[in-house]
């Protein structure tokens, strides 16, 4: 496996830990429909999350979540309406982005970015 799908996995297993101590439920990982994939699908406070997962080396070109771009966003969305349909769930949705980086410690921080895009954005 490539160093950067490894560090992806990573990532991934770290914020699926971040969310389960925030107490979020996790549905799926690693959903797929179509081209599109879905990295977390959790339940917190009655809603269904979709998390986005970014991990870098570094942010000195872009910071991860910028790398969430509109053809991203509507990947996301359309695998989304499919796994709600498809699991006949009837609850709100929301759009969230966990990004994984270095910091000057050499240890990887998190930052959750909650509601981090509307469905009707794009």
């Amino acid at each position: 496996m490539a160093d950067h799908n490894e560090f992806g996995k990573i990532a991934e297993d770290l914020a699926v830990d971040f969310l389960v101590k925030a107490k979020y439920k996790i549905l799926a990982r690693n959903f797929r429909y179509l081209k599109a994939e879905v990295d977390i699908i959790a339940e917190f406070e009655n809603q269904i999350i979709v998390v986005e997962v970014k991990a870098r080396h570094t942010d000195t070109f872009l910071e991860p979540q910028e790398a969430v771009n509109k053809k991203k966003i509507k990947l996301l969305i359309s695998a989304t309406n499919y796994y709600i349909e498809e699991n006949n769930i009837d609850k709100e949705v929301r759009f969230d982005i966990i990004s994984v980086l270095p910091n000057k410690q050499k240890t990887l921080e998190i930052h959750h970015i909650i509601d981090a895009f509307q469905s009707f954005e794009i």
